[in-house]
């Protein structure tokens, strides 16, 4: 059966830049929590003010996107079955892999303190072989050398049109396909990340929360494999 390599890409999800370390807003926040500024998550509802200074500002500080998006993937009967890996790239080119066996907190807070440590630790549980979650260094384009995927289909409302099942059937005909969905608020993949897709597509005439789409797409995937049934002869 196909395994569907899942990537979250140019996630809205980083620690404070170096260029508003610094600003009173953010000495403010990380002090409140006591954690230094190049530890805490950025956060467009905290950080809205010292973020006006960033570059592409309106595609970051968005990490409950991530986490929502996440709770799908990972509880998905795809995923529990084994038939999932996910892969998370933040819009500053690292790359966290997501051990399938992974649940993360529903507490929002909760999960921004995890991925804080994450990010400081570099893996979680910190001293884990095999952890649940690591980050490395890592642009998309080598990340896909990585992967070495089949074929490679990014969702884009901008992409050509289709729908969930379509998507799906394409993924079915293919050894190690990997699907692409936006991690960011507003705007689009960059140009660099677009040209790494053999094929761009739309489900939907409007633009889509990240994790309506991972739904979509997933359940989609679980019916044209038959995910469900093989669970159901196993029980």
């Amino acid at each position: 059966m196909t395994h569907l390599q899942l990537i979250l890409a140019e996630a809205a999800l980083e620690t404070i830049p170096r260029k508003i370390q610094n600003h009173p807003i953010i000495v403010k926040d990380a002090r409140r929590r006591g954690k230094k500024p190049h530890e805490i998550l950025l956060d467009v509802s905290r950080h809205y003010h010292a973020m006006k200074k960033l570059e592409y500002n309106w595609k970051r500080g968005r990490p409950d996107i991530t986490h929502i998006t996440l709770l799908q993937i990972l509880g998905s009967p795809a995923n529990l079955e084994g038939y999932l890996q996910t892969y998370v790239h933040t819009i500053n080119d690292k790359v966290i892999y997501v051990d399938s066996s992974t649940r993360l907190p529903r507490n929002y807070l909760r999960f921004v303190g995890l991925f804080e440590q994450l990010f400081k630790e570099g893996k979680v549980p910190p001293r884990a072989v095999e952890p649940l979650l690591k980050v490395q260094d890592k642009t998309l384009e080598q990340l896909l050398e990585e992967i070495e995927p089949t074929r490679v289909i990014l969702l884009t409302s901008r992409g050509s049109q289709s729908t969930p099942k379509k998507v799906a059937e394409e993924i079915a005909k293919e050894d190690k396909p990997v699907v692409i969905i936006g991690g960011f608020p507003h705007g689009t993949f960059t140009d660099k990340t677009l040209k790494l897709a053999d094929e761009k597509v739309a489900i939907y005439p409007k633009s889509l929360d990240a994790w309506v789409v991972a739904t979509a797409i997933i359940h989609a995937y679980e019916q044209e494999v038959g995910i469900y049934r093989s669970a159901w002869r196993r029980v």
